[in-house]
């Protein structure tokens, strides 16, 4: 009876430690979205540049940042990405 509670304490404890990790994955992502997505605006508003928001674009904006979105206004401007 013990060695079951045991077991079953554990296994909480590691699906606590999962869904840490897991939530702090996605806050990082949602910072880089936000942060990559308003510069990419700003560069739409202040250049014109037309970029369309795509889930490529948010996508490398969620793992890039503004690094990510840097390089879509790059890739835009050379004629590489639309």
């Amino acid at each position: 009876m013990i060695g079951s509670e045991i077991i079953l304490v554990l296994v909480a404890i590691i699906i606590a430690l999962m869904i840490y990790k897991v939530l702090k994955t996605v806050k990082g992502l949602i910072v880089n979205t936000i942060l990559g997505l308003a510069i990419i605006v700003g560069a739409n508003i202040v250049f014109g540049l037309g970029i369309a928001y795509s889930a490529v674009v948010i996508l490398t904006c969620a793992i890039g940042g503004p690094i990510g979105a840097l390089l879509v206004i790059l890739l835009n401007h050379l004629g590489i990405f639309f």
